[in-house]
């Protein structure tokens, strides 16, 4: 449809809401979404977010956003379908990737303010994605490095490969222990800030996991200040999780290996400066 048509179109659900807001710009944006996101601007300066994606997903999502609705740095539910075909929230305007300072303040904010806020599901919850459930945390994270694998080609060989699947296999013997509802997605690509202060985590990929994992999701995110040190001093505040160093340094290996895949498949240019942290954490 062209543009007047989508801004009167989204008028009409704004005011199928009883949300006293005039429209007057919407722009589709990009990204990995499989349904379609709009930007949103009133005439009053207020932006939103507008997206359109299956009824499950938007169920998903929004029942993750009701659940942590009291967390400041998450987005807040303006309104949704009843049949759960699009939902709307504020739009929150910053950066995501640049400017974002040391990654021991932010992260450590992530951990006090969203991470240390995950709530406990009951053990008969399949582990991963509600799309795709896995029997168990083992499964998760052995799929994981698989698809990193075969985004690595020939960056990294069959020795470090061998070296991550050692430790999976030694790590998750047994019972993998409690899972929580997580973000799922908590990387920098999805971290707001403005003027280097963190503001926001958005665009939730809800799933069971155990809390740590959206911790070093978020620490190996970005390829600066991958420190051994900054990660167990950020993890000290990190509640709900009892862990000592050496199996925290074994579980990063695993998430940046998988990490160290994405780079390669989709930001090339971070890969150097990935595979000079993976030189110093194999020797951790």
């Amino acid at each position: 449809m062209n543009n007047n048509r989508s801004i009167k179109d989204m008028n009409m659900l704004f005011q199928k809401h009883r949300i006293q807001e005039e429209i007057v710009e919407a722009k589709q944006l990009s990204g990995t979404t499989a349904g379609r996101v709009f930007r949103l601007r009133a005439d009053s300066g207020e932006q939103y977010i507008l997206k359109w994606d299956d009824p499950e997903q938007v169920r998903i999502t929004c029942d993750f956003l009701n659940i942590y609705s009291h967390v400041p740095l998450l987005q807040k539910i303006l309104f949704k379908d009843l049949d759960d075909t699009y939902l709307v929230y504020r739009y929150v305007e910053g950066e995501t990737h640049s400017n974002r300072g040391a990654k021991k303040v932010w992260l450590t904010r992530l951990v006090k303010e969203v991470f240390n806020t995950y709530v406990r599901l009951p053990d008969t919850e399949p582990w991963g994605r509600p799309e795709y459930p896995r029997e168990t945390w083992k499964v998760f994270n052995q799929i994981s490095i698989d698809e990193a694998r075969e985004n690595l080609g020939d960056v990294l060989g069959t020795e470090d490969y061998d070296r991550v699947q050692k430790v999976i296999n030694r790590l998750f013997q047994s019972d993998e222990g409690p899972r929580f509802l997580l973000h799922g997605d908590a990387g920098v690509h999805n971290v707001v800030f403005k003027q280097t202060e963190l503001i926001g985590l958005i665009d939730p990929s809800p799933m069971a996991g155990p809390v740590f994992y959206d911790f070093l999701y978020a620490f190996c995110s970005s390829p600066d200040d991958l420190d051994p040190d900054v990660l167990w001093d950020v993890f000290e505040h990190l509640e709900q999780v009892t862990m000592d160093r050496s199996r925290l340094m074994e579980e990063a290996l695993v998430h940046l290996y998988c990490r160290i895949g994405l780079s390669n498949k989709h930001h090339p240019q971070d890969l150097p400066t990935y595979l000079q942290a993976w030189e110093l954490w194999k020797r951790v």
